[in-house]
Parts: structure tokens; sequence; C-alpha cells
């Protein structure tokens, strides 16, 4: 070496950083790369992305060739740098000890932070070049690479650790649910709504989005003849809940347009209508909507009644009452549902006491409490204990509101003040006006 010019020394330990900066920057481009990105660009046909997704696949021996590469042009050029040394200032340890935290602070300054930085802002470019020089030197030196790992293994099976499996990594639910809210600004704001409503579905039950039995439009079988068809000609619903005496005495369910005749024709009977009754179908109090719409699909079902644990009627859902809870209502309500919002001058709004909290909550940006009662009626009920009076006032989760109609022992209608943003307390005592 004491033949070789000086200035060539020197370039070549120029090389040699750039080499370990090349080396450092594909390292961090590579594993910074969007696993799930990299997927779509290479079922795209990007050959760049394709590449990167192979060497990917097999972990170990990418970092085997990248780091091998970036210690052996690190080690090279600290000889090198003090070879060039003691050619130029002897063999005295302070010039070596300069030199060594001279060349320490260009390795990290020049070929460490700043190329791993400029890497994790733009890993896609860099890592898609970077594989098409990756893939022939990692064939070539992959004898080197293989011997290396058996070692790597080894202490890995020694220390009991198991390497991650190839292949993307599971996202939970509510990492899915995540990456669907950052991804907000890329997403149509309905299509982003409509993701979002998809991951609550398995935490909202059938109890949530049911028709309440006060509301349920029912025809009895046992009225007379002339009032039942009567009941059937001003049907609001398609499909009509039939009973005996008593709504927890269901018969089945009727579809109206196969009884247009029964209501024109004179001389048929109540017998005639039992033929195309259809039996009714069930559904446990709980369910969660996403089982539920799953079960809809598999017994080819659009209605089912909810029952509590002892069989008696609570209410009834539809497939469209769960599609509505995923793309917003599209339906119009029926005159025995609640669900309609007065807007007052001064802000305020008077709310039907029948109204789900959970379409209070989500159509007009309250944050009354959901995990008890369903209903701004039981809600209201459960903190009095009593039904209250007509022109009383209450606070509720910190939201002021007015009951202003009291009817057949419930609140039906209520005026509720503009929502309150500030974090209140749960319960406060009822203010009497």
């Amino acid at each position: 070496m004491d033949r070789i010019p000086t200035g060539a020394l020197l370039s070549v330990l120029a090389v040699l950083l750039i080499l370990s900066a090349l080396f450092s920057i594909s390292e961090t481009a590579m594993m910074a790369l969007n696993r799930y990105r990299l997927k779509h660009q290479a079922q795209k046909g990007h050959r760049g992305a394709r590449l990167a997704s192979r060497l990917l696949a097999n972990t170990d021996k990418l970092l085997g060739v990248i780091l091998l590469g970036n210690n052996l042009v690190n080690m090279a050029a600290a000889a090198l740098v003090t070879v060039i040394t003691i050619r130029l200032f002897g063999e005295g340890e302070l010039a070596l000890s300069f030199a060594t935290l001279l060349l320490t602070f260009i390795v990290l300054v020049f070929c460490e932070i700043t190329p791993k930085v400029i890497a994790a802002a733009h890993p896609e470019p860099i890592a898609f070049t970077a594989s098409y020089v990756l893939t022939p030197v990692l064939k070539l030196m992959y004898p080197v690479v293989w011997f290396v790992n058996l070692f790597v293994r080894g202490l890995l099976w020694l220390l009991r650790i198991r390497p991650a499996g190839e292949g993307t990594a599971q996202l939970s639910l509510e990492e899915l649910r995540t990456l669907v809210l950052e991804a907000g600004h890329y997403l149509p704001p309905k299509h982003h709504t409509i993701l979002l409503n998809l991951f609550e579905l398995q935490d909202i039950r059938v109890d949530d989005v049911m028709v309440p039995r006060s509301q349920i439009e029912a025809v009895d079988l046992e009225v007379p003849l002339e009032t039942l068809k009567n009941q059937l000609a001003t049907a609001y619903h398609t499909r009509l809940l039939v009973y005996r005496g008593e709504l927890d005495n269901v018969v089945g369910i009727l579809h109206a347009r196969r009884v247009l005749n029964f209501v024109s024709d004179p001389g048929v009977s109540v017998e005639d209508l039992k033929e195309v009754i259809q039996p009714p179908y069930f559904i446990p109090s709980g369910t969660p909507l996403l089982t539920q719409l799953h079960q809809f699909q598999e017994n080819h079902q659009r209605l089912g009644l909810v029952v509590d644990e002892y069989g008696e009627l609570l209410g009834l859902v539809t497939v469209e009452d769960i599609l509505e809870e995923i793309v917003g209502e599209f339906t119009t309500h029926s005159p025995l549902e609640a669900g309609g919002f007065v807007a007052q001058e001064d802000g305020s709004y008077l709310v039907e006491g029948a109204t789900p909290l959970r379409e209070l909550n989500r159509k007009l940006g309250y944050r009354l409490p959901t995990d008890g009662p369903r209903t701004l009626n039981g809600l209201i009920l459960e903190h009095f204990q009593d039904i209250p009076e007509a022109g009383t006032s209450v606070k509720i989760a910190g939201q002021p509101m007015e009951i202003v109609q009291v009817q057949d022992r419930a609140i039906k209608r209520v005026r509720l003040f503009p929502p309150v943003r500030a974090e209140a307390p749960a319960e406060e005592s009822p203010v009497a006006s």
C-alpha cells in the first residue's frame, strides 16, 4: 500500500463512505416501506415494487446483505483512515485519536443520520431503485449471508426468540379503524363515514336500532272483518305484524301486496288471510347488528322480531334498519315512528320522547349516555326515578333540557337546548321551572 499515492487512498476512502451511505439509505428505505401500498404496487406490475417485495419476504437475508456490506465498507474506511493518518502525521496517538473522531463524525452525519432521514421521508423511490442493486448483490453474496445467518438463527434459538413470520403483519380491528381514521383526507367523506360505521357495527345491538313495541304497525285477527280490511287498506308498511288478542301472541308477518284481493273481495274471510301469513322470525335481545345482518342473509329474511329472555316482544328490526346504520337514512319514517327534530329560533330542538339517544347524538351532536336506556324518554325517567310533570327542567350528562309534554305515563316531547361541548358531570340535580 506504500506504493499507492495518498490522493488515490483519499479517493478510495470517499468511495467507501459513499457506499456506506448507500447501504444505510437502502436499509431504512426498505424497512420504512408501507407493506400494503407495496403489495398494491406489486400487483399493478411495478417491477421495482415486485423486487422489493421479494427482498422483504426474506428479511433476514435482506438485512444480512445490507449490514454485511455496510460493516465491511465502514471497517475498510477505518483501516484506510489509519493508513492515511500514519502516512501524513506519523504514528502519534493524538493524530490517530483525532482521525478516529473525525471519521466517526463523518460516518455519523453523512453516512448514517442524513441518508436515513432522507430514506424515511421518501422510502418508495429509494427502495425501488435500491432493489435493482440489492437483488444481484444478494445473489452474489448469498453463501456468505447464508453462513452468517446460521449463527444468527442459532443465537435466536438459544434465546428462545422466534422470528416473525413472513408476509404482511395482521392488523387488528382497532388498528384498521385507526388506519381509516388517519386516511380520512384521502377518502371521499361519504366513503369515510361508511367505513367507520362498519367498524362500529359489531358494537351496536339490535335493541339500539329496533322499532319499539309501542311503534310497531300491527293488525289483530280478532277485530271485526271490516275493521281488519280498513287497517290493511291504510297500512303504511308493506310488511305487517299479525297477532291475536295481545301483541305478545304473534301469529306471523303479512305482506301487504299479497292481500290486495282480500281487501277488495267481500267474499273472503279471516281464514283466507291466514293462508298468506308467513311464520315470524325471532331475534334474541342483545344480538350484534353485524351478526344479525349475516343471519338475515343466511335465513333469507328481511324482518325480525326482537324478544327478551322471557319471550316477550320488545321491538322489530329490518334489514333496512341495519343498512341505515352503515350508509345513513334513505327511507321515510312512518307516522307511528319518532325521529322528528323541530328546530327553534333560540337554537333548541323539540324532540319526541321516543327518539333513540344514538340518533340524537349522531344527528344533532349531543353527548347523551347510551350505555343505559335507549330512548330520551327512558333516560329522563331513569334520572328522576319517577314520571316528571310537564314544564320541569333537568340537566343530564351536562345537557340542559325541558320536558314539554307528558302523556300516558310517558314523556312525549322534550325541548333540547344547544349541545354542550365541554365535559360535564354525568348527572346534576333537576331544576324545577
